[in-house]
């Protein structure tokens, strides 16, 4: 079969293609979604990590330096994500994804988002520092921002079998990426008014103090409230 013949039966297919949603009672990986047709139906928070400024620092600093920073980076906000009950769904180059779900998934992502701001300043900017001269004679800063957003998402599969992976479907997961392309800094962790209405004290005040600043940015076309904050909490 030619393959212009070939895209075109997959495409059909594709979009012909009545699919079975079933609700989520836990995080799904790829194996738990028939690649056909399935669907899982969720309600989750998802937290996107996303290191700024990779390719400058690619630019200044050898390959293998940049490619320990971001793996430093990658590293701590995976261990962070799941120490806090998430499960790594994604990873893009120097970004990833994690799901929460549960009572108190709003909480558990933000308290990961600070972790992770404090482990970019306080560890991996530090010891870059101490180790790469190509760090500390370029002033390089290691910045990194985290978005979150909270709400109900599909997860389905695309690709072929054998190169397939789960991708997500709706606004939690799309808002999320879209805030942690922010780069404010100090301001390093961003969340929709969603989260912040219902995730607990302990994530919104320190010492009695709102931790979070209002703002709006627009998503989709639409003013959007969303909330940032410049604070890092100490795992």
């Amino acid at each position: 079969m030619a393959l212009k013949d070939e895209l075109t039966d997959a495409v059909d297919g594709i979009l012909g293609t009545a699919f079975e949603e079933r609700d989520g009672k836990k995080i799904p990986a790829s194996s738990d979604v028939a690649l056909a047709n399935g669907a899982v139906k969720l309600d989750a928070a998802f937290l996107y990590a996303d290191l700024a400024g990779s390719g400058l620092i690619a630019k200044i600093c050898p390959w293998d330096t940049t490619a320990k920073i971001i793996r430093a980076y990658l590293d701590c906000s995976v261990r962070i994500i799941r120490a806090h009950g998430g499960e790594i769904r994604s990873f893009d180059g120097d970004r990833v994804m994690g799901v929460f779900i549960g009572d108190t998934m709003r909480t558990s992502a933000v308290k990961s988002a600070l972790k992770i701001q404090w482990a970019t300043q306080n560890l991996i900017q530090k010891k870059a520092l101490e180790r790469f001269n190509s760090v500390k004679n370029n002033d390089v800063k290691i910045r990194q921002a985290c978005g979150i957003d909270v709400g109900i998402s599909r997860a389905v599969r695309a690709g072929i079998r054998n190169n397939n992976d789960l991708i997500w479907i709706g606004r939690p997961p799309s808002f999320a990426a879209k805030l942690s392309d922010n780069r404010e800094y100090p301001y390093c962790t961003f969340i929709s008014a969603a989260v912040y209405k219902k995730m607990l004290d302990e994530a919104k005040l320190s010492k009695g103090v709102d931790m979070w600043e209002k703002r709006t940015m627009k998503f989709a076309g639409v003013d959007e409230d969303v909330y940032r904050s410049k604070y890092e909490w100490t795992p």
